[in-house]
């Protein structure tokens, strides 16, 4: 029996696969794109990927994967760019990657672009829920009519769903009326463990600078607690450069913050070894990458957002309801070092009893298999 082909479609993925590019920056579905990829490889599957034209060559080799390049964000003359290069060099791309079953993650116009082309060369596509605000009409993260359709489109003829909560599973059956499965995310493990006296970094917050990131209570937290030494990571957003902006400019008025702007994911890594408490500010989110780098790392989380209540449940931090609360809490972990251990401790315990790499990938592996049956007796993509 045949291994099956996957592969896996994130225009914004080389940075975090290939080091020579990681200055472009991340966010975490493309981190939990090139985790899962590099975890299939690792079990024998043929693995491609998809990803933007940084000028590499195409059908570039990085972690056993094999690259094929679909545009850059500069090419072509807007509006008409919308379908080409952009849509016929996607769709060029994914013929050449020849692929079994096609693996997308985050709502946009490229769910709908990946469906069609899928579903035209018998082929079969996952959709994989990047963020609670996928799973709602009323708040979903795009702009034009035009992507919101191709997104609906995409997601009513995906052969598989996955989501990362249960609340996202009711959240997709309620507003669209697609059925999904739930699948966690993987993580990397830490190369050090700091204790709680080697770490100088008392509160890390890490995220795209956007408004429903709401950074600038970050920026408060840090003013309040002047003891306790802040670092802030994130880039801008298309249409969120002025916010970006404004918000270093306030940060670099803040003695005891330290605005690092964007950083490679290899970087951010190193810092959250060295934090004490990891701050999340944002009003709505999926279940953040930076929660599991914080946890397996011993970094008790404080936040607005706990999905499906594993803040609370497993004790792994405090889940709070106002800026009042946020202080209150990360000034307890940050000074109290015995309350530190005692959460600390749950963090590691709790990512090694729940996110051990084969108990994470089943879902996964299950998926693929069950989707690719078939799909070799099918014509050669077009």
């Amino acid at each position: 029996m045949m291994t099956a082909r996957i592969c896996f479609v994130g225009l914004e993925n080389l940075p975090v696969l290939a080091p020579e590019f990681e200055q472009h920056g991340i966010g975490g579905a493309q981190l939990q794109q090139s985790l899962l990829a590099k975890a299939f490889v690792r079990r024998g599957f043929p693995v491609s990927m998809v990803v933007g034209d940084y000028g590499q060559q195409d059908g570039a080799v990085w972690s056993g994967i094999q690259t094929y390049k679909a545009y850059s964000p500069r090419e072509g003359i807007p509006v008409v760019r919308f379908v080409h290069p952009r849509w016929t060099k996607l769709c060029a791309a994914l013929r050449r990657a020849a692929a079994d079953v096609y693996y997308v993650s985050c709502a946009g116009a490229q769910v709908g672009q990946v469906a069609m082309w899928a579903a035209r060369n018998g082929r079969r596509m996952v959709f994989r829920v990047a963020s609670e605000a996928d799973c709602d009409p009323e708040r979903l993260l795009i702009s034009f009519w035009r992507d919101r359709k191709l997104y609906e489109y995409g997601l009513r003829r995906a052969a598989a769903i996955l989501a990362q909560s249960v609340r996202q599973q009711e959240l997709l059956k309620s507003n669209y009326g697609v059925e999904s499965s739930v699948a966690s995310l993987l993580v990397d493990a830490p190369e050090r463990e700091l204790s709680f006296a080697e770490r100088d970094i008392s509160l890390l917050w890490v995220s795209n600078i956007q408004q429903l990131k709401r950074p600038e209570m970050f920026l408060q937290l840090a003013q309040q607690l002047p003891a306790c030494t802040a670092s802030m990571i994130g880039g801008t957003q298309p249409r969120a450069h002025d916010l970006y902006q404004q918000i270093r400019a306030r940060a670099e008025a803040v003695g005891n913050l330290t605005f690092h702007g964007p950083l490679p994911y290899r970087a951010t890594n190193r810092l959250f070894d060295r934090s004490r408490v990891f701050v999340n500010t944002s009003e709505t989110e999926g279940f953040p990458n930076t929660f599991l780098q914080a946890w397996i790392r011993g970094v008790p989380v404080v936040s607005f957002f706990d999905p499906d209540d594993v803040v609370r449940r497993e004790g792994l931090g405090h889940t709070v309801t106002s800026l009042d609360e946020m202080i209150g809490a990360a000034q307890r972990l940050t000074a109290d070092s015995q309350e530190w251990l005692e959460t600390s401790a749950r963090c590691r315990a709790y990512m090694a009893r729940r996110y051990g790499e084969d108990q994470i990938i089943a879902p996964y592996l299950s998926t693929v298999g069950r989707l690719a049956t078939g799909v070799r007796t099918t014509a050669a993509p077009a």
